[in-house]
């Protein structure tokens, strides 16, 4: 089975994001063992980048703005590739301040989902929605229309 970390900077304060990213996990738990790993905030990027990398294992994924684009489609294919190949994979969400450049640069992939900024807490609900949609498109199911 897929095995999927989210990696995330801080924790999430609001019932209804962690509801909803909860929700998200049950669903994806059809198709991947997903698991999130929150690391405390730092004083800065750096000690972050610390326990961020720490975390990460396998196929290292970094959420920032400037990374590539990727359509629902596109994101799906890249998650069957890793799964035919028995990769896992970990996604970072940075804190408010973003990723350090030492996370970026460890990664395998950058990813953005918009050129626009979206709250950390919001991004975890964005991500695991996603990660989810990618399966049931995988699977072939009409959830993704």
């Amino acid at each position: 089975m897929q095995k999927i970390n989210i990696v995330c900077v801080g924790k999430i304060k609001e019932e209804f994001y962690r509801s909803a990213v909860g929700e998200y996990l049950k669903r994806i738990s059809r198709f991947a063992k997903a698991e999130i790993k929150e690391i405390p905030e730092g004083k800065n990027l750096e000690e972050e980048a610390a326990g961020v990398l720490k975390a990460a294992k396998g196929k290292i994924i970094a959420l920032c703005i400037e990374g590539e684009k990727y359509s629902s489609e596109k994101l799906a294919g890249f998650l069957k590739g890793l799964t035919d190949r028995g990769d896992e994979a970990t996604f970072i969400i940075g804190s408010s301040y973003g990723l350090s450049n030492a996370v970026k640069q460890k990664a395998d992939l950058k990813l953005s989902f918009s050129a626009m900024t979206f709250p950390h807490q919001l991004m975890r609900v964005i991500l695991c929605e996603q990660l989810y949609r990618a399966f049931m498109i995988n699977s072939g199911s009409d959830y993704h229309k």
